[in-house]
């Protein structure tokens, strides 16, 4: 049985990251399976990577097509499933009224369809002490005027892996959810969003996300959350009520 690591939105960003990583703190692994829509992106992670065994995966996850292609192929090589990742992901911002639906069904179906479709796809092939992590955000934790859709999103993603985390715990799985704040990629440059003062601020690394997310998940954690202001974040939405939260972040982003 080949030993894998499953990565998806890997031709960019914090996805990149989590290869680089896992390439280098894996050695045990037989084989990285890296999925994106950008082939050529993949080419160049692996030739950056050159002596490792990467599977470059072209497909695009917000299509069934691509998501019965991944099944079949998990089908046929029946591979052991170390480690996956959930890296994909979208986001745009703006008012909801302004914002084509086109794109809003977009994020919906990357954060959150394509999420749920690949995990379950990946299920019978973790074993004892395979390990899942999501790649979620702060906002999570609490509604988003001008961000709205992508936020609620990511709760769905929240809700999603406490639940499963839940369920897989009889099969010694573990499953974390990647709580950061913004993090410097090419994520913001992609989706036309503007970093305003306070996201400037709290601008983390994508290696450092990355290293504690992967110590986290070998730890057995549900959630990884990197630098304190997420923290901070977190225990504001626990302890006042919404409606003065939803006024709060307001007057911060619109």
């Amino acid at each position: 049985m080949k030993y894998i690591a499953l990565v998806t939105g890997a031709s960019s960003g914090i996805g990149r990251e989590f290869v680089r990583q896992i390439a280098s703190g894996y050695p045990s692994l037989e084989e990285i399976w890296v999925l994106a829509r950008r082939e050529q992106a993949l080419l160049e992670l692996k030739e950056e990577l050159s002596g490792k065994q990467l599977k470059i995966l072209s497909l695009d996850l917000s299509q069934d097509t691509d998501l019965e292609k991944l099944e079949l192929l998990l089908k046929r090589e029946h591979p052991c499933i170390r480690l996956l990742v959930n890296s994909a992901g979208c986001g745009k911002s703006g008012l909801i009224e302004d914002q084509d639906w086109k794109d809003a069904c977009r994020m919906l179906d990357v954060n959150c369809r394509a999420l749920t479709v690949v995990t379950m796809l990946c299920l019978p092939y973790l074993r004892k002490r395979s390990r899942i992590i999501q790649v979620d955000s702060g906002a999570a934790f609490l509604p988003q005027p001008g961000f709205a859709i992508y936020a609620a999103s990511k709760s769905y993603v929240f809700s999603f892996d406490q639940a499963l985390g839940r369920e897989l715990k009889s099969r010694g799985i573990s499953v974390t959810s990647v709580c950061p704040g913004p993090v410097d990629t090419e994520f913001f440059h992609t989706g036309e969003i503007v970093l305003n003062f306070w996201k400037k601020i709290f601008l983390a690394k994508p290696k450092k996300v990355v290293r504690k997310a992967l110590f986290d998940a070998e730890a057995g954690r549900s959630l990884s959350i990197y630098g304190s202001y997420i923290r901070i974040v977190r225990l504001i939405a626990k302890l006042f009520p919404q409606k003065f939260l939803l006024w709060i972040m307001g007057r911060i982003f619109l």
